[in-house]
């Protein structure tokens, strides 16, 4: 059985950075990706990393400001984030699968509790 644990969301102003880190028990060398969801929109594809974290993919929203990472030795996935805008304010969601398709959620079996993250401006 593979557990998810999200950590880090929290309160930030616009321009601001944060790091979610999710913890993962049982399995752990599956494709890992971040999801997030905002009030009243439906669950949005933000960043997936590989097995190894060789091959890392981002929505087209996020690029060049969050970098996603994983550290396998300690089982921990990670999502930078930088010059956080309001508009990134949502649930953040860690994910772990196969990860066919990368950016779709039906690619992880697994999910996380979600952190929230606030971005004020």
């Amino acid at each position: 059985q593979v557990q998810l644990v999200e950590s880090g969301g929290g309160l930030v102003q616009a321009g601001g950075s944060l790091e979610l880190s999710c913890a993962i028990s049982g399995r752990t060398l599956y494709a890992m990706a971040w999801f997030r969801q905002a009030p009243r929109k439906e669950r949005e594809f933000v960043a997936a990393a590989n097995w190894n974290g060789a091959s890392t993919y981002y929505a087209d929203s996020v690029k060049g400001r969050f970098t996603i990472s994983r550290d396998n030795a300690v089982n921990t996935v990670y999502l930078q984030m930088k010059s956080l805008n309001p508009e990134d304010t949502a649930v953040y969601y860690c994910a772990a699968g196969p990860g066919d398709t990368y950016s779709s959620a039906r690619s992880y079996n697994y999910w996380g509790q979600g952190t929230q993250v606030t971005v004020s401006s």
